[in-house]
């Protein structure tokens, strides 16, 4: 269900009797478990970075698309800039369907149907949002794939004019803009990430004939150009 909106969308309480409130937070060891399905993109605890996404430390009570450091989504920054904040109700509507609250979210995850995974997972996310110096040790959640690359590889700095050149046939599935309608975003992904990626579908470590494909045809300074395009692609 919308939340903020600004310029024709309504502002929609959410202190009823269904929303999320404090008392009803789930089971954090579950939750943890859930969160397998954000670690692709987000890291938590101890030593947690930006990513894909940005890092989830400090969430609670914290203003949407707020982090220093992390570009957003223009979506994402709107309803930031609107005076949405992150709570649990807030949280468990987002983490039920993420394009219900940011339509044009680059998230391509396609959210939570099951209420008590939703609740587990926030309860997982609360235990981050405490006193800094309390903040739990958590295993690196979102740590890039392994992989045996040759350090020279993710080294090399690519050509992102090159890049936008090679760039017409990723575009023909990925969208420039950032947004996501089946089809994960790409755009201002870590180089170091897209790299890996790229490399895992080369070698045929991650399953994706159409990628393997794509991929295989690319040589490593192709990749490194295309990394650094879209990292650095304006929206």
């Amino acid at each position: 269900m919308p939340w903020l909106r600004q310029h024709g969308i309504a502002v929609v309480a959410f202190f009823l009797a269904t929303a999320v409130a404090a008392d009803e937070f789930g089971d954090p060891a579950a939750g943890e478990k859930v969160f397998r399905k954000c670690r692709a993109c987000h890291q938590v605890g101890e030593g947690a970075k930006h990513r894909i996404g940005p890092h989830l430390n400090g969430l609670f009570g914290r203003a949407a698309a707020s982090h220093e450091g992390f570009r957003y989504s223009k979506a994402l920054a709107r309803v930031g800039d609107s005076g949405l904040e992150w709570h649990a109700d807030t949280l468990d509507d987002f983490l039920e369907n993420p394009r219900s609250l940011a339509s044009g979210t680059r998230m391509s995850f396609p959210g939570l149907k099951k209420e008590k995974d939703r609740l587990d997972l926030i309860a997982y996310l609360r235990q981050f949002s405490d006193d800094p110096a309390d903040i739990p040790e958590a295993d690196p959640t979102a740590s890039p794939v392994d992989h045996d690359l040759d350090p020279a590889i993710l080294a090399l700095e690519g050509d992102p004019e090159y890049g936008e050149y090679l760039s017409s046939e990723c575009k023909t599935c990925h969208q420039a803009s950032g947004g996501d309608d089946g089809i994960p975003s790409i755009v201002f992904w870590p180089e170091e990430d897209f790299v890996i990626a790229m490399h895992a579908y080369k070698n045929k470590k991650r399953p994706h004939p159409v990628m393997q494909m794509l991929a295989g045809r690319l040589n490593t300074e192709e990749i490194a150009a295309l990394a650094a395009y879209f990292a650095t692609l304006e929206e």
